[in-house]
């Protein structure tokens, strides 16, 4: 039995070892989306992936009046929010910050509104709990849901993970972590002034 439990040891042992060096190789570069992060801390203002997300929270009411009709099909693709700044802030209704984030991004989207789109991309989440979420915190923006293939394209490798997008589509900053009013602020008034 002792032989069984030492090669059993050094098995789990092995499969740590390989997760490890897949988070090590994902966050060093694997990631698909490792190129687009180096270009927005380069400050290259890269353009933002053409994605197409399923709509999850509908309500559009801080959104400019022209782009309002669009959340109606059911699906939305980042190319029809071009012609305004957009605040993507990607999150799950299990991460504490993206809770306590969640009231100044409201504030923030209601003082900015019809002139910056924000728009909230569910990650890794049940579409149920998300949507408990985005009432409890009376989320007055637009709601996706994302796929993994999304999250990768842009880089991500935790929860909260904010983009800010100028009025062509190209990212021109990013905030990793919670949020803090100050650098929502600025990062809103650089998008908008590009």
């Amino acid at each position: 039995m002792t032989r069984l439990a030492g090669v059993i040891r050094g098995l789990a042992l092995l499969g740590v070892v390989v997760l490890f060096a897949v988070l090590v190789y994902r966050i060093a570069g694997g990631n698909p989306g490792a190129g687009l992060i180096r270009a927005v801390r380069a400050q290259r203002a890269p353009a933002a992936p053409d994605v197409r997300f399923p709509v999850l929270w509908a309500h559009s009411e801080t959104w400019p009046a022209r782009l309002r009709a669009s959340v109606r099909t059911g699906s939305l693709s980042l190319r029809a929010l071009r012609g305004y700044p957009v605040v993507l802030n990607f999150w799950a209704s299990w991460c504490t910050p993206c809770e306590r984030e969640a009231g100044l991004l409201g504030a923030a989207a209601r003082a900015q509104r019809g002139r910056v789109v924000f728009l909230a991309v569910d990650v890794n989440d049940f579409a149920s709990d998300a949507r408990r979420f985005l009432g409890a915190h009376r989320v007055p923006y637009v709601a996706v849901r994302s796929a993994s293939s999304i999250s990768e394209r842009f880089g991500l490798v935790g929860l909260p993970e904010t983009f800010y997008m100028d009025r062509s589509g190209r990212i021109r900053g990013m905030t990793r972590g919670q949020l803090s009013a100050a650098s929502l602020r600025r990062q809103i008034a650089r998008a908008a002034r590009a």
